[in-house]
């Protein structure tokens, strides 16, 4: 009985139910999307930080570079003077770690010792500078009818007289960064947010083997292929692998074990970045304090310090997803909400005399109140399903368009020096200028759905307790009355 007159009220009253059932739909689905776009910002804000932490990386334990002033931020690259015309081509680089100082390899064990630590690894950051090219001696070029002759009357110097033209420098600059990686650990770090595409990754026997793993960007543009050479800073390092990165951003232009690169800066057991695992997510700032506090002179940057750095459009579409578009799902669910209920509870009161005659015919308050309710459930169901179609359109819409939107990573307190790291890695591996483009799209998931759900049964749910409450307070005199 109680379906059987729900679904003819429902029937005979489908304008009204689609009214109903529309406005809870609009909230609904402005829900689902601004959960699958928040969502969507949170995956392209893990993007950026991907491209400085490596997977699995809560924070990085490093030390800020000492302030420099004058000549001493500039490296110096000295040439040999060349006898005769000789036109040789010159080279000579220089390797660096800027942005940070560097720590003793023991860092790295006594920060593993600390409470709350599941996993450290040492990593060394540098920068290599290559200048190359070559000096051109100049050619003299005699001015006719200048040669003059000694003891003429023309008091000529007896010197050829002209100029000259041509020659020069002609030198070009080459920077690339090179990150030592610790191959016996390479779950942690800058290496692990790249996939191996060419070749293959280090061996843990390679510790200090005269290998390379090259960026899939980098090879390309030097030209790069497997078994070939690449020299650094004299040494000549085989290409064993070529990796691309996860975010489209590499750490590292080349990757090298840990110790051939404390080798080649000349940089003895010394490191400028430790990779921190936390044994609980949930404990990182009381990590972050611990680790602060015994090993002083550090700085312990986390994934939410880095966070805060993030800028640019990406940043400004977060803040408005998560405050202007939350509150505005707010604000239009609390409106349908209160729309459903007022409408249904109007219903009510044109169905005065239906419900009179019920209740006349035996029907008890509690039987008509749950008729009401039943009636604004379905009708919840049927906004929720409507909704939660045009959400997940709008979800698929903002993935098929896929916006673009700029990052800009700020630098922290884990930058110095000469305006900030630029090694992998770091708290602010290219401080302020470094602008990555992410693509926005907007997952939705099982918990937005399951959200949807609920907000439609409340919305049904809301809507039956306005009618139900007048539809309890009617009488059978109520119905005589209308009788005309």
């Amino acid at each position: 009985m109680f379906f059987t007159y729900l679904r003819r009220e429902l029937r005979r009253r489908r304008k009204a139910a689609l009214v109903v059932a529309s406005g809870l739909a609009l909230g609904i689905a402005l829900v689902i999307v601004v959960s699958s776009v928040s969502s969507g910002m949170n995956k392209a804000q893990d993007k950026v930080l991907q491209s400085l932490y490596g997977l699995g990386t809560d924070m990085t334990v490093t030390k800020a570079a000492a302030a420099q002033t004058g000549d001493n931020q500039r490296p110096n690259f000295t040439f040999d003077a060349k006898d005769g015309d000789s036109d040789e081509k010159q080279s000579t680089d220089r390797v660096m770690v800027q942005g940070f100082q560097t720590l003793a390899s023991s860092t790295v064990a006594k920060v593993a010792e600390q409470k709350g630590v599941a996993d450290t690894v040492g990593g060394l950051n540098l920068q290599v500078m290559k200048v190359d090219g070559q000096f051109t001696r100049g050619q003299f070029k005699q001015d006719p009818g200048s040669q003059g002759q000694k003891g003429q009357g023309g008091g000529g110097t007896g010197q050829p007289q002209g100029r000259v033209q041509g020659g020069g420098a002609d030198f070009q600059v080459n920077s690339y960064s090179v990150y030592g990686t610790d191959v016996t650990k390479q779950n942690l770090g800058p290496l692990t947010t790249s996939k191996i595409t060419e070749g293959r990754t280090f061996k843990a026997s390679e510790t200090n083997a005269k290998v390379v793993v090259a960026d899939a960007s980098y090879a390309k543009e030097k030209k790069l292929a497997l078994g070939d050479n690449v020299t650094i800073h004299g040494t000549k390092f085989k290409v064993i692998g070529v990796s691309t990165a996860d975010s489209g951003d590499s750490a590292a232009n080349l990757y090298i074990p840990l110790k051939r690169a404390q080798t080649v800066a000349g940089m003895k057991d010394k490191v400028t970045t430790v990779y921190v695992k936390a044994t609980d997510s949930q404990q990182i700032d009381a990590v972050k304090s611990t680790i602060t506090e015994n090993i002083s002179g550090t700085t312990v940057t986390t994934s939410a310090d880095l966070a805060e750095t993030v800028s640019g459009s990406l940043s400004t579409a977060s803040s408005l997803a998560s405050n202007v578009g939350t509150w505005l799902s707010i604000a239009v669910l609390v409106a349908a909400f209160l729309v459903a209920g007022l409408l249904t509870s109007s219903a009510v009161s044109r169905r005065v005399r239906e419900f009179g005659t019920l209740k006349a015919l035996g029907w008890k308050s509690g039987r008509v109140t749950r008729q009401v309710v039943g009636e604004a459930v379905v009708n919840g169901l049927i906004g929720g399903v409507l909704g939660i179609a045009v959400g997940l359109a709008g979800a698929y819409a903002v993935t098929a368009i896929s916006p673009t939107l700029s990052a800009s990573l700020g630098s922290t307190g884990g930058a110095g020096g000469s305006g900030g790291g630029t090694g992998p890695g770091g708290p602010a591996r290219q401080a302020a200028s470094k602008t990555l483009d992410i693509a926005l799209t907007a997952p939705v998931d099982a918990t937005t759905i399951a959200l949807a759900v609920g907000l439609a049964v409340a919305g049904g749910l809301i809507a039956g307790a306005f009618g139900g409450w007048r539809a309890s307070r009617l009488r059978p005199a109520d119905a005589l009355r209308r009788v005309e």
